[in-house]
């Protein structure tokens, strides 16, 4: 990791409790499966990632480099856990996000939904406890925070001033976390310095 900025090599830290992997082995491609394309020089199509047991854990696209459409993130066991929307490379759309912990029988409980434009909060966010019940509703203007709903568990509504004190502290961890999705694939993206295969059907020019 010569080189890496510090921001990178704490985002890889998170990402390697998502990867089931030590932060050396998320930063480097040991066992990690990439499939993915290039053009002049720059990450261009679609992309995967998988585990060494051939599990899908990312899957996305890329426009000349940067992040398009949408990033889907899965478990070690398959759970998927979000889905990240982009557009020119910073998060745009509705972020969703999933626990990773799924009762027996039953589907992943969603836990956030949040809507970004340009990389910026701009709509409503709503999240959910591990138990199903409404946890927070806070409202964005362009990053401003406009209004601020919270429960506890139990469904007890909260005041106002614990609601925003929520909805700064869930900001910040957010950040910290579509961070340490984003490392995932910052650590292991398509070689693009590698010589292109033949085209299937053809040979390779001696």
């Amino acid at each position: 990791m010569v080189g890496t900025p510090p921001r990178l090599i704490r985002a890889a830290a998170l990402a390697a409790a998502l990867l089931g992997a030590s932060p050396a082995q998320a930063a480097e491609p040991r066992g990690m499966q990439v499939a993915g394309s290039c053009r002049d020089g720059q990450p261009h199509g679609a992309y995967q990632l998988r585990d060494a047991d051939g599990r899908l854990r990312v899957a996305g696209a890329f426009n000349r480099g940067k992040r398009t459409s949408s990033f889907i993130f899965w478990s070690s066991s398959g759970v998927r856990i979000a889905h990240l929307p982009y557009d020119e490379g910073v998060v745009s759309g509705t972020v969703s996000l999933w626990y990773a912990e799924v009762p027996r029988g039953a589907e992943p409980r969603q836990k956030l939904e949040a809507v970004y434009a340009a990389g910026t909060p701009d709509g409503p966010a709503r999240s959910w406890h591990a138990n199903g019940m409404r946890r927070a509703v806070f409202v964005y203007a362009r990053g401003t925070l406009v209004d601020a709903q919270a429960w506890t568990p139990a469904g007890a509504k909260q005041d106002e001033a614990a609601a925003r004190a929520l909805a700064g502290r869930d900001a910040a961890a957010d950040r910290r976390y579509y961070a340490s999705l984003e490392a995932i694939v910052d650590t292991h993206p398509p070689r693009c310095d590698a010589p292109a295969a033949p085209a299937p059907g053809t040979q390779a020019s001696r």
